[in-house]
């Protein structure tokens, strides 16, 4: 009988070691699972928020302190993409991103119908004034937009008959044919086909070194350009200085969009696209105000 008793202890105590390992062997096996499902999950996101590649750009003159900025930032946050911004105006922009050789046109005006129907949308990055500038010298600070027709298009030509205190001869600066700056300043003064010029220059800083360097001169330039410029004095228009209050509310009458032009029938790279996104979106917004330009998401 003992002998029985012994027996039936010995294989319940072996039964007991065996579901032991069997419950040690599955947690472990549980274990392992877990860990590799947590693997794989981590090394998914991983490769979900990698981003590389290139993203070129390329126009307007106006726009380069804003896409600068924005470029920057952009790769700061995305080590492994290469932001590229080429200054030739907005018309030249156009050309390049219709023919395929940019991934985003800059514009400093808005597309023609003939430029959407050929294929380009637009999207309004931010707002921009543009600024009437004078020597520092001139007394004169203050202009209406018909004096300033009249400037353009040579019904006044001497500081004189502006302001009694002023004299010389007017020195008119002007931006190059295909310009968005110039498109919207002739535009909005109505001196389209009928300005006059001096110099005709082909970006936003030859235009402030002429007016710096002219006793007599005026021209026009983005708000976001001028902004601290020494040697220069940017005039109020009728009375209003512009800024971002008075862009964005449409008191400061010499004012423009900036745009980015893309292709209707053609998506952008992951890159372009995740830097066109952030660009438009209120993340961008302090970036811009910095750069002077007036953002409008919201």
């Amino acid at each position: 009988m003992k002998k029985v008793l012994l027996t039936l202890v010995a294989l319940m105590t072996s039964a007991a070691m065996m579901t032991a390992c069997g419950g040690g062997e599955e947690s472990s096996s549980s274990t392992a699972s877990t860990s590799s499902t947590a693997s794989a999950s981590s090394s998914e996101e991983s490769t979900a928020t990698e981003l590389s590649g290139s993203v070129s750009t390329d126009g307007s003159t106006s726009m380069e302190e804003v896409i600068g900025v924005l470029g920057e930032q952009f790769m700061t946050d995305h080590p492994d993409v290469s932001v590229t911004y080429n200054p030739t105006g907005s018309g030249a922009g156009i050309e390049a991103v219709s023919n395929g050789s940019c991934d985003i046109g800059l514009a400093s005006r808005a597309l023609t119908d003939e430029e959407k129907a050929g294929g380009l949308t637009e999207t309004t990055v931010a707002l921009d004034g543009i600024a009437v500038i004078v020597n520092a010298e001139n007394p004169v600070t203050d202009l209406t937009i018909e004096q300033i027709a009249q400037i353009y298009t040579g019904a006044i030509n001497d500081w004189s008959e502006i302001d009694s205190t002023a004299s010389g001869t007017i020195a008119r600066i002007i931006r190059e044919s295909g310009s968005g700056t110039r498109d919207g300043f002739e535009s909005i003064t109505g001196t389209e086909d009928a300005c006059l010029s001096d110099q005709e220059l082909s970006s936003t800083g030859a235009v402030i070194e002429a007016v710096r360097s002219t006793p007599g001169a005026i021209g026009y330039a983005s708000l976001s350009a001028v902004t601290g410029q020494e040697g220069i004095t940017v005039l109020t228009v009728g009375g209003v200085a512009p800024s971002e209050e008075t862009v964005l509310d449409g008191t400061y009458a010499i004012q423009r969009p900036f745009v980015f032009a893309t292709r209707t029938d053609e998506p952008l790279s992951e890159a372009a696209q995740a830097f066109f996104d952030f660009a438009t979106s209120t993340d961008a917004n302090e970036l811009i105000a910095g750069a002077g330009a007036v953002p409008v998401a919201e």
